[in-house]
């Protein structure tokens, strides 16, 4: 059963936007804070930004003023738009329940070119 589902990386040039999405099943989703991570090749697993069920966020300090995250409590969805994207930014994408409660999902690759 399919729980977390990323979608929206892509190929992008440097300077350029993403917007990914993350749909969650409600058991997972419903009231709990959410976070979004990355896997850079050959790194860690790191956190990327988080937001709780009132709206609040964190931000790692490499993606401070260019990445923001959402979510849409009505469609178990959250979002990371992300702007200026750089290519220390390319990295597989993943969703969870921060702090993690979930099976990873695949996971959405960003690809940042310079």
């Amino acid at each position: 059963q399919v729980q977390l589902v990323e979608s929206g990386g892509g190929l992008v040039q440097a300077g350029g936007s993403l917007r990914l999405s993350c749909v969650a099943s409600g058991t997972i989703f419903s009231g709990k804070p959410m976070g979004w991570f990355r896997r850079a090749p050959g790194k860690a697993r790191e956190l990327v930004a988080t937001i709780t069920s009132g709206g609040g966020t964190t931000y790692s300090n490499s993606v401070k003023g260019r990445f923001t995250i959402s979510r849409d409590s009505a469609k178990n969805t959250i979002y990371l738009q992300m702007n200026s994207l750089k290519p220390e930014d390319t990295a597989v994408y993943y969703c969870n329940t921060y702090p993690l409660g979930a099976s990873w999902g695949q996971g959405t690759q960003v690809t940042v070119s310079s």
